[in-house]
């Protein structure tokens, strides 16, 4: 017995972080299930790991919207004009069909909610006065009160500031933010324990219908990025080629897609893309620029998380929505996965962001965001097939459009 516990704790250790969750999901539904008393005193597992996102994510949004803005290279986007629009019009697509799809199958979440003071917007010109306010907040004041439209402002003001500095200092720049990446990975190791906490607090508490809110919300999840991969993607495909998309469509799925669900990692499916670019004969000057930069800004997968998540806490606190509101949630959820760090679950961490808009507080927003962390061992698989396999899919298109239009104009 001596000798094989030793074994079974090192296997368990070098499992992935998705097995990982899967195991700490199991047990907190077990003790849950069978000990609720004890379940409810694991609750202090799930605080510290809320607490933990709440004190990464602020800093993590400033340091890497900064970092990516500084160290963008002048005069880059004029190579691969054509493909940025694409990505950004996929990524727009993909939050207004998570908003429609939230509109028609709303979400509910079991939410502590109390001691929080909530303020509601009344309207659109509320939400833009409440923004604006925001974004000339002091600096250090966004940080420390997680004011995360006045943190993107400043984040954005000092990227461009930075890009005309010295190499140095954008170094430098880069180089804390890979620290604070690893800091967030660090954080993010710790999840199993903390869904583990969070899992067996609230059933126990809350009862076991809490689960059924869980499975809806990811089947809107799956459901949005499901249409947007084999609707919304070949009629942008489409509308650029004049012809049949879905041959291209199901290449990309199949060749990108299906590695990029198991390494759960846009970045390190850039070679898997770079190679199927290759096959299919792109210029390889544009797809070598356009897939590493799709990796980091084009997000239509990230869109939708953050899109359908906010919309829940917002159906759960009972916010009412109008169209203005939707359309400005839409824009931001497409700037905010922009910015999506590269790490499992990164797109979760701008969630808060997103709530702000409606006055949803931190300490609310963060409860939503371990929620995506309990659904995410398929919520982050899918969304990163999804923005992975739409990299290769848009340069393809972008490329072969520009060509086909250079031969009709001879």
């Amino acid at each position: 017995m001596t000798a094989s516990s030793p074994s079974l704790w090192l296997r368990l250790k070098r499992s992935s972080l998705v097995t990982q969750i899967i195991i700490g999901l199991i047990a907190g539904i077990a003790l849950a299930l069978f000990a609720p008393e004890v379940a409810k005193s694991t609750a202090f597992i799930g605080k510290v790991f809320v607490s933990a996102l709440k004190a990464v994510a602020p800093i993590l949004v400033f340091v890497l919207v900064m970092a990516s803005i500084a160290n963008h290279k002048h005069g880059q986007e004029t190579h691969i004009r054509p493909i940025l629009f694409l990505y950004l019009l996929g990524t727009f697509a993909a939050a207004v069909v998570a908003v429609v799809a939230s509109t028609l199958f709303p979400s509910s979440l079991v939410l502590a909610t109390h001691d929080v003071a909530i303020t509601a917007p009344g309207g659109i010109s509320e939400v833009l006065q409440s923004l604006l306010l925001s974004v000339v907040d002091n600096p250090v004041s966004a940080l420390m009160n997680a004011n995360f439209i006045g943190i993107l402002a400043w984040a954005i003001g000092m990227g461009v500031a930075i890009r005309h500095a010295g190499d140095t200092t954008r170094e430098v720049l880069g180089d804390l933010s890979n620290g604070v990446t690893l800091i967030v990975r660090l954080v993010i190791r710790f999840a199993p324990l903390g869904i583990f906490g969070l899992v067996a607090s609230t059933l126990a508490t809350s009862g076991f219908g809490a689960l059924i809110g869980y499975v809806h919300l990811l089947a809107v999840l799956l459901g949005c990025m499901l249409f947007v991969a084999l609707v919304m993607n070949p009629v942008i495909v489409f509308w650029k080629l004049r012809r049949n998309p879905y041959p291209l469509v199901l290449m990309c799925l199949r060749e990108s897609g299906i590695t990029a669900f198991f390494t759960r990692s846009s970045a390190a499916n850039i070679p898997v893309n770079l190679e199927l670019s290759k096959r299919l004969g792109l210029h390889e000057d544009t797809y070598s620029v356009s897939i590493p930069l799709g990796a980091t800004i084009n997000m239509a997968g990230a869109a939708i998380t953050i899109t359908v998540l906010t919309l829940a806490a917002v159906h759960t606190l009972g916010i009412a929505v109008d169209i203005p509101t939707a359309i400005l949630l839409s824009i931001v959820a497409a700037i905010c996965a922009c910015g999506a760090s590269g790490v499992a679950g990164g797109s979760l961490l701008l969630i808060p962001l997103a709530c702000s808009l409606f006055g949803i507080p931190s300490e609310i927003a963060m409860q939503v965001v371990a929620v995506g962390f309990i659904i995410g061992v398929l919520q982050d698989s899918a969304e990163t097939a999804l923005n992975s396999s739409t990299d290769v899919l848009f340069t393809a298109a972008a490329c072969l459009g520009e060509d086909e239009k250079a031969q009709r104009l001879a």
